[in-house]
């Protein structure tokens, strides 16, 4: 009798602590902390019924905030908003977005593109509800969400990859600076490259792409970030640990050449001893030199 007494209490306190969280805007959950308030599920599309979110994190002191929107890794296939490497930004005054988008097995490529370009466009649609400056965004991901976040810095303006998710259409999905993190980037070098490890059902590209890369080349092409620079592109930051595997710091090399030849601006970092993730990508030497860039291409700063 007494457990059931002290489970009940237990149950009633929890749905106090429910009932005490204010309710905000698109369905989502607001949460006050020390120094942030938080907007979790936040609603910017319905796909099929089937509602698609990301959390808000804003930092508490007055003013509007520059956005930076925040993609998760996992092969494409897993991984979760809630695993937010960025968060970190907001106390230095940044609004962080961090999107939960469709996995592969629900979402081919270039659907799953379509979903990040909904959120962005989302996010500059409802920015003065939300309360944030959305005139110039950053994009940021790791692994795979790194891969979506260079996608979107290089491919504005392309509109066989737009799609339509989420609506606000008038809305641009251009971002101003990308920062990828151990991510891939040129996928039809793989793919050709190493048919044998990617045309494998069980592999993260071939979900991706819903059948073998090395007979998907037009498609793979497409979801590769070097095949989309051109001249009017952002900067990029791609971050890499020295001790990953050697195929994740050639892919930052590629992506570097390719943005060197186009006459653009791309910072390649390969951090001694870190591995795939890490305190290291947010270590002293990192935040500041995110913390450069991020103020030089949202404030336009020189």
């Amino acid at each position: 009798m007494i457990l059931v007494r002290l489970v009940l209490l237990c149950m009633l306190a929890q749905l106090s602590v429910v009932e005490a969280l204010e309710r905000g805007p698109e369905g989502s959950i607001v949460e006050q902390a020390r120094s942030e308030k938080i907007y979790r599920g936040v609603v910017f599309a319905e796909v099929d019924d089937v509602p698609l979110s990301l959390d808000l994190y804003l930092p508490k002191k007055e003013g509007r905030p520059h956005l930076v929107v925040f993609f998760h890794g996992g092969s494409w296939r897993s991984g979760s908003k809630e695993s937010c490497q960025v968060r970190w930004l907001v106390r230095h005054g940044y609004a962080v977005a961090s999107v939960g988008y469709r996995k592969s097995h629900a979402a081919k490529f270039p659907v799953i593109l379509h979903d990040c370009k909904g959120a962005i466009r989302f996010l500059r649609a409802r920015a003065d509800a939300l309360g944030f400056q959305a005139e110039r965004v950053a994009v940021a991901g790791a692994s795979a969400g790194g891969h979506l976040a260079l996608l979107l810095a290089t491919t504005g303006g392309v509109e066989e990859l737009e799609g339509s998710v989420g609506g606000y259409l008038e809305y641009s999905s251009r971002v101003q600076l990308g920062l990828g993190m151990y991510s891939p980037t040129d996928l039809h070098h793989d793919a050709i490259t190493a048919p044998d490890r990617w045309d494998k059902p069980a592999s993260s590209l071939f979900q991706l792409l819903g059948g073998k890369p090395s007979e998907k080349v037009a498609l793979v092409r497409k979801a590769s970030v070097t095949s989309h620079i051109t001249s009017d592109d952002p900067p990029i930051l791609f971050l890499v640990g020295g001790a990953d595997q050697p195929e994740r710091i050639e892919h930052g090399k590629r992506i570097k050449a390719a943005y060197d030849k186009a006459g653009l601006q791309a910072v390649l970092q390969i951090i001694p001893g870190a591995g795939h993730g890490g305190p290291e990508f947010r270590d002293e030497q990192r935040a500041a030199l995110i913390l450069e860039m991020l103020d030089k291409e949202l404030s336009g700063r020189p």
